[in-house]
């Protein structure tokens, strides 16, 4: 008896074959080839301070309160000597603003007696800082540092599990399989490929099947039928 080639069959916690992964990442790589975050900053430090800032915010608010935030303080030094309640008048258009401002005082005061100032490049000091969990130090570690991880927000969430990438009921699961199922050429701009997807294509309430890159690769039953044909790229 034949065995289909398993070149045929989803990846271990895929819907999608091997080749089909391929393909969707090729082409988020084609349409975008340099992706990066929409936050705004300039080093390390910023980039922790506004990932801190956008939990449960919007990367344009965010940026808003950074523009008049960073210029003041940028540094641990600068930022604890601006002190909470200077802070919350910089911040207090993002939600949650009292908690975070306390968490980003704290945060500062531990960069200086434990790490001279400087943002730690490793998962475990970042997640022990005030304010850090998971996907914020995976934040800081790929978009700062390089490192190839994935941090699972809402929309990538959505993405790898309406398109059947890496379907999983809950954020650690999402994130182990696509770490594990993502090509090792696109595994340093995956996670932001698929943020930009799922913010500007496969958005939640609304997604836009009809100008879709990867829509004949999408598993998802309730897709609209797309504006065109979409060949595969070259092999």
């Amino acid at each position: 008896m034949n065995r289909p080639s398993t070149r045929r069959r989803p990846a271990p916690g895929s819907r999608l074959t091997r080749d089909e992964i391929q393909a969707l990442f090729a082409r988020l790589r084609a349409a975008n080839p340099h992706p990066t975050t929409e936050l705004e900053y300039t080093t390390p430090f910023e980039l922790l301070v506004a990932v801190v800032l956008s939990a449960q915010a919007t990367d344009v608010g965010v940026n808003k309160a950074t523009r008049r935030l960073f210029p003041v303080a940028n540094t641990p030094q600068a930022l604890l000597a601006l002190g909470e309640e200077k802070l919350k008048g910089y911040i207090n258009t993002i939600g949650l603003y009292n908690a975070k401002a306390a968490n980003l005082i704290a945060l500062c005061r531990q960069l200086l007696e434990r790490h001279g100032g400087e943002v730690p490049r490793t998962r475990e000091a970042l997640e022990a800082l005030p304010g850090v969990g998971r996907k914020t130090a995976n934040v800081v570690l790929n978009t700062a540092f390089g490192e190839p991880t994935i941090a699972v927000d809402t929309h990538i969430f959505r993405v790898a599990n309406r398109t059947g990438l890496a379907p999983g009921k809950d954020v650690r699961t999402v994130e182990d399989k696509l770490v594990r199922l993502v090509p090792a050429e696109f595994a340093r701009d995956a996670h932001h490929w698929l943020i930009l997807h799922g913010r500007y294509v496969c958005k939640a309430r609304k997604p836009d099947c009809l100008h879709c890159p990867i829509h004949d690769l999408c598993r998802w039953p309730h897709k609209a039928a797309p504006a065109g044909p979409i060949p595969l790229p070259p092999a």
